[in-house]
C-alpha cells in the first residue's frame, strides 16, 4: 500500500535514482534533493512524513556534522518528521550519535533492500502516531455539512491549505471560523508544527504589541524577564489571528511590515528577529466599510485577504442542524455518561424552526445543555432543548433577540453613561483604546 511522503537527501545521484526506485511502490509521494540547503523549502511547502538523510554532503568532508546540523534543523521545523540516516560503515559510531540527537534510524551504505524498506516504513508508522500525539482529544474540528455552499467551501479549503497563502475568514460570531483556521492548518504541510491563535478582541491596546511581537526585560514597568510574542511561537506552524479587525491602527502599519518580511523586533530591542509563519486571519466585521471610513488600512486588507473564505451562518445552511445536533449529542452523551442516542419529533422541529442567531456555536451549548438536564435515558425532547425564541424558519417572529451590533451599542452607551461623558474612562473600562472606542460612537451616531 502507498502512503505517506519521503523526502531523500543524499548528493549522489545515482543513490538517488536507486532509492526513488526502491520505494515509489511503498510511498505515495517521493521526492528528492540533492542538496540540504533545499530541506527547508520541501518542509515547507509538502507534508514530509520520512526524510532520508545523508551524513555528509560535501567531498571530502566525512566528518557528519552536516548531517548532525540538518538532523536537528528537521526536528525543530517539523517534529514529527522521523528521519533514518545514511551513513558509511566507517560512521557507525557518528549514527550513533544521531540516534541520540533524534534520528529515529540508521541504515548503512552499500545499504539491503530489505532493511532499507524496512526502516523507512517503521519511520512512517512512528510519523503518524507523532502526529496523534500532537492533537490534543478536544481539539476543536471542523464539521462539514452537506449543502452546496459548504461543498464548495470545503473543497476551496482543502485546495488552499496546501499552500502558503494567506487567508481571511470571515462569517458571523459562531459560526466556526477558528474551527475552520485549525482545520487549515490540519490539512496543510505544517500540520505538524506549532497552531498559535490570538483573540484579538481579547487582548488590551497597550499590550498589543508586546503580545504579538514580545519584549525584552526592562521594555517597561512590568516587563522582569523576557517574553516571546505570538508571532516568534508561531515559526514553523500557523498563526491565527481572530478578531483582526480589532488591531489598532497604529499597529497596523508594524503587522503588515511583519507579513510582508517576516520580520519583527521585540519591544524595548532593535533586534531584527525572523520568523516562518503561515498566516490565517478571521473576522464578523466587514473591513471594506472599515477601511472606506479610516479604521482600516487597506494595504494591510489586500495582504491577509490573499485568500478569501467566507462562512454562511447556520440559518441559511439548515440541512445541517440535525446532522450537527446528532454530532453534538454523541459527542456530550459520552462526556456526561449518558445513554441518550436520539432525539424526538418534536425535539426535531424545534431545532429545525430556530434561526440561531448564535449558530453552531448556539446549538453546541443547547445540545449540551438538554444532555445535562434530560430525564430520558433513550432521547432528547423538546422540552429539553432550552432556546431563547427567535424568528422561525417560517418567519413568524416570537421575542426579539438583540443583534450583536445593538448589544454593542448598548454597551458603549452603558459605559459612556457610567464615565459621564469621559471617553478614556469609558475606553479603559471597556478594554478598549480611547481611539477605537471613538470609532465605533462614530458607527453607531453616539
Amino acid at each position: 500500500m502507498q502512503e505517506g511522503t519521503i523526502l531523500i537527501a543524499d548528493d549522489n545521484r545515482g543513490v538517488l535514482t536507486s532509492v526513488e526506485y526502491l520505494v515509489e511502490d511503498y510511498f505515495a509521494r517521493v521526492l528528492a534533493v540533492s542538496s540540504p540547503e533545499s530541506i527547508p523549502s520541501a518542509l515547507r511547502e509538502e507534508n514530509i512524513d520520512v526524510v532520508l538523510l545523508d551524513m555528509n554532503f560535501h567531498a571530502r568532508v566525512n566528518n557528519g556534522n552536516e548531517g548532525l546540523y540538518w538532523l536537528s534543523e528537521i526536528k525543530r521545523r517539523s517534529p514529527h518528521t522521523q528521519v533514518v540516516l545514511f551513513t558509511a560503515y566507517s560512521d557507525v559510531d557518528l549514527a550513533v550519535r544521531g540516534m541520540k540527537a533524534g534520528a529515529d534510524d540508521f541504515v548503512i551504505k552499500p545499504w539491503n533492500n530489505a532493511r532499507l524498506l524496512s526502516a523507512l516504513r517503521e519511520a512512517y508508522a512512528r510519523s503518524q502516531g507523532a502526529k496523534l500525539k500532537h492533537r490534543t482529544a478536544d481539539e476543536p474540528r471542523m464539521h462539514w455539512g452537506t449543502s452546496p455552499a459548504v461543498a464548495a467551501l470545503r473543497s476551496m479549503t482543502e485546495k488552499v491549505s496546501r499552500t502558503e497563502a494567506n487567508i481571511l475568514i470571515t462569517g458571523e460570531n459562531g459560526t466556526g471560523k477558528d474551527m475552520l483556521a485549525r482545520e487549515i492548518h490540519r490539512l496543510s504541510p505544517r500540520s505538524g508544527r506549532p497552531f498559535v491563535a490570538v483573540d484579538m478582541g481579547c487582548i488590551p491596546g497597550s499590550l498589543f504589541e508586546s503580545e504579538l511581537f514580545g519584549h525584552v526585560k526592562g521594555a517597561f514597568t512590568d516587563a522582569h524577564s523576557d517574553r516571546t510574542g505570538r508571532f516568534e511561537a508561531a515559526d514553523g506552524g500557523t498563526l491565527f489571528l481572530d478578531e483582526i479587525a480589532n488591531l489598532p491602527l497604529h499597529l497596523q502599519a508594524k503587522m503588515l511590515t511583519a507579513i510582508q518580511k517576516r520580520t519583527f523586533t521585540r519591544v524595548g530591542s532593535n533586534e531584527i528577529r525572523t520568523a516562518d509563519i503561515r498566516l490565517i486571519c478571521a473576522t464578523n466585521r466587514h473591513l471594506e466599510q472599515m477601511v472606506a471610513q479610516g479604521e482600516f488600512r487597506e494595504d494591510l486588507l489586500y495582504r491577509i485577504n490573499t485568500i478569501h473564505l467566507h462562512l454562511p451562518p447556520l440559518r441559511e445552511r439548515t440541512d445541517e442542524i440535525m446532522p450537527l445536533a446528532h454530532i453534538f449529542l454523541s459527542e456530550y452523551a459520552g462526556r456526561y455518561a449518558r445513554r441518550i442516542a436520539h432525539f424526538t419529533q418534536q425535539a426535531e422541529e424545534k431545532l429545525t424552526s430556530h434561526t440561531w442567531p448564535g449558530n453552531i456555536r448556539e446549538l453546541q451549548h443547547a445540545i449540551e445543555k438538554a444532555v445535562i438536564i434530560s430525564d430520558s435515558d433513550e432521547t432528547i425532547d423538546a422540552a429539553d432543548i432550552q432556546i431563547n425564541p427567535t424568528a422561525t424558519a417560517g418567519g413568524a417572529v416570537q421575542n426579539h433577540l438583540p443583534t450583536l451590533e445593538e448589544m454593542e451599542r448598548q454597551t458603549l452607551g452603558e459605559a459612556l453613561a457610567r464615565s459621564h461623558g469621559n471617553l478614556t474612562q469609558a475606553a479603559s473600562s471597556l478594554g478598549i483604546t480611547r481611539q477605537t472606542l471613538y470609532n465605533k460612537m462614530k458607527r453607531h451616531g453616539l
